[in-house]
């Protein structure tokens, strides 16, 4: 297995999104099928698996297998390994272009789609903001005006050119960079839960750092998701009962710092390379990963109206929770779904 011994605990509460398991889950329900759960690091996050199936030696080799493409993927997608097909791709930019594995091409056509209908507040090129680190360790910096300034000339969704009949992509000016942290983990996550359905586990539930992922039941129970309140992450808002779906949540307080007096964290405005200031964090909830996937990003940027706009008029079924500093807003079908916490 590629990654080692991954660790098999509790569940971390996420940015936004918890799973909770009943206690009669915890031990194994006579009758039904084991519940087994496995947890690792991956993407920068906490990752949890909770599988459920009879077979242990299929449950287990499923588990091996879901880890295995996850880590994969996000070793070609992570701007933090040097030898990625995304920092390949930043060390030719101006350059030709270059092959790209399908996933890759695939998010990268997300990415372009949400660029797009969000007007610019999602552009996987901030990654040319490179001189903010929310790395836990770091110590805490704020960049210079100047170099943001100069780094902002960088950040431009239209340079990201694509030709999927080729299966290659360029970035058009050197210094360019892609961060796909606000689209590539959740098609990930779906990599490892389609993993796992090909093996046999149809029953199973990922967790990667607040963005849950279901499918069929927990022992013919729906999964049970906690939202928390952002204005109090250790609150929570109430349960949504899941028969399969996600839940994609994004928050300023998970990875970030507090300096002078206010909060950094790691959601950057494509338009000034500054920490959003939209929203204190928001939970969208559809069928499929592809209705949600980059728009927790676009909405932390465009703020409360912007984004009930786009439920609205862009996002035929996703619901979604969106918090102020002041107020929790709830879509009508959300309130309709969220069970007493």
């Amino acid at each position: 297995m590629p990654l080692t011994s991954p660790r098999r605990r509790g569940f971390a509460l996420g940015a936004l999104a918890c799973v909770l398991l009943p206690r009669a889950a915890q031990a194994l329900d006579a009758g039904r099928a084991p519940v087994q759960r496995s947890s690792a690091a991956l993407m920068g996050t906490q990752v949890d698996i909770v599988a459920v199936h009879a077979d242990a030696t299929l449950r287990a080799q499923a588990l091996d297998a879901a880890w295995a493409e996850m880590l994969r993927l996000s070793e070609m997608m992570s701007r933090y390994r040097s030898a990625s097909q995304v920092n390949l791709l930043a060390n030719a930019a101006g350059g030709a272009p270059l092959p790209v594995a399908p996933e890759l091409m695939a998010v990268l056509q997300q990415a372009q789609g949400v660029s797009r209908r969000s007007g610019g507040r999602f552009d996987a090129t901030v990654g040319a903001y490179a001189d903010w680190h929310f790395e836990p360790g770091l110590p805490a910096r704020v960049p210079d005006a100047a170099a943001l300034a100069r780094q902002h000339a960088l950040v431009d969704a239209h340079g990201l050119q694509l030709d999927p009949s080729r299966g290659t992509a360029r970035l058009a000016r050197p210094g360019m960079r892609l961060d796909l942290g606000g689209i590539a983990k959740l098609p990930i996550l779906q990599a490892g839960l389609r993993t796992l359905a090909t093996h046999g586990v149809t029953d199973a539930l990922i967790n990667g750092g607040g963005d849950v992922l279901c499918s069929g039941t927990l022992q013919g129970r729906p999964w049970r998701i906690g939202l928390r309140d952002p204005r109090a992450p250790q609150q929570l808002l109430g349960v949504l009962a899941l028969r399969g779906g996600v839940v994609a949540a994004s928050g300023d307080y998970e990875r970030g710092f507090d300096y002078a007096g206010r909060r950094y964290h790691h959601i950057l405005d494509p338009r000034n390379g500054q920490p959003s200031q939209g929203l204190r964090g928001l939970a969208l909830v559809a069928a499929d990963v592809e209705a949600v996937n980059g728009w927790g990003a676009a909405m932390m940027v465009a703020g409360l109206t912007q984004s009930q706009r786009w439920l609205r008029e862009q996002l035929p079924g996703v619901e979604g929770m969106l918090a102020e500093p002041g107020r929790v807003w709830l879509s009508t079908g959300l309130q309709g779904r969220l069970l007493p916490a």
